[in-house]
């Protein structure tokens, strides 16, 4: 498997009485397929993972599959705090019809770089699935570091990694490792230009579960810098919307904007809908989001 270009990390629509929202859903998805999406994530943090049921997390991610039908890979987010219960995730996420897993380093247990090393290993050599390693030590507490990655990187099985920090240091340690069986994702869509103009495979994308074909195009534009000029335009067209994305936790902002193209309705505790004080960024960023997508569907078409 060989992962790049626009991948998004899908919100799950929830009904205004806090049940899976499946209409959302496949409009969503078909949203996603239409505006280009190289790739989908499922159940990751986007999509709320912890608040799932094991039912739902197989309904959602056997409608991706159904609703891919192929035509792009379809990622289950399968991490959790302990090993033996992520390789359980991913076998399930397997028997559903996955096409690979994104595992996020275990969250709150903090463990050393050996202990990383080993679990992810231990996913890997189970071969359920490719398995895509997510480096987010914001939200887990520990951190993966890029002498690790690059020993997981050897593991036939081990395929890419979504790296979520920021530093332009971190992307440059990391972009030795591209090869044809190992893709560097970025996992931040702020600095997703700048890393993919560096040399990155793609983005694992927030944001483009609202403008699909805005990343799409960004992504197209700065891989390989083929058009460095108009990736660094557009990338400053849509800072607006990465900032709104990122003022409060992912995916509150988020939801926000889906409810206003009537996506679902708002989050599960302890997640609380957007702050009133935000709603006029929410409104701005909603008819940014119309503007852009029209704008690249129309460059597209020239």
């Amino acid at each position: 498997m060989r992962l790049s270009g626009s991948i998004t990390a899908l919100a799950t629509p929830f009904t205004a009485a806090g049940e899976l929202d499946l209409d959302a859903w496949g409009r969503l998805l078909r949203m996603q397929l239409d505006g280009g999406t190289q790739a989908l994530v499922v159940a990751g943090s986007t999509g709320e993972a912890p608040a799932l049921a094991e039912a739902e997390y197989a309904t959602l991610l056997q409608a991706a599959v159904e609703a891919a039908r192929g035509a792009v890979p379809v990622l289950a987010g399968t991490g959790l705090s302990n090993t033996a219960k992520t390789i359980g995730q991913t076998r399930r996420a397997a028997e559903l019809g996955a096409d690979a897993a994104l595992v996020v380093t275990p969250p709150y247990v903090r463990p050393t770089q050996a202990g990383l090393e080993a679990h992810f290993c231990a996913i890997a050599d189970d071969g359920a699935l490719p398995v895509v390693l997510y480096n987010v030590p914001a939200r887990t507490g520990c951190d993966l570091l890029p002498e690790t990655a690059a020993r997981l990187a050897a593991h036939p099985r081990i395929v890419g990694i979504k790296e979520a920090r920021a530093e332009p240091e971190r992307m440059a340690a990391l972009l030795p490792l591209r090869g044809e069986g190992f893709a560097v994702l970025g996992g931040d869509d702020a600095t997703a230009a700048r890393a993919m103009l560096a040399g990155a495979d793609g983005v694992v994308s927030v944001a483009s579960n609202v403008v699909p074909r805005a990343m799409r195009r960004l992504c197209d534009l700065a891989r390989g810098a083929r058009d460095r000029a108009a990736a660094e335009a557009l990338d400053a067209r849509l800072q607006p919307l990465f900032a709104f994305l990122g003022a409060e936790p992912n995916p509150i902002p988020l939801k926000a904007l889906l409810q206003r193209m009537q996506l679902g309705h708002g989050l599960r505790l302890p997640l609380t809908p957007l702050s009133p004080a935000l709603a006029g960024d929410a409104d701005r960023c909603a008819a940014l989001a119309v503007t852009l997508e029209q704008d690249c569907r129309d460059a597209v078409a020239a």
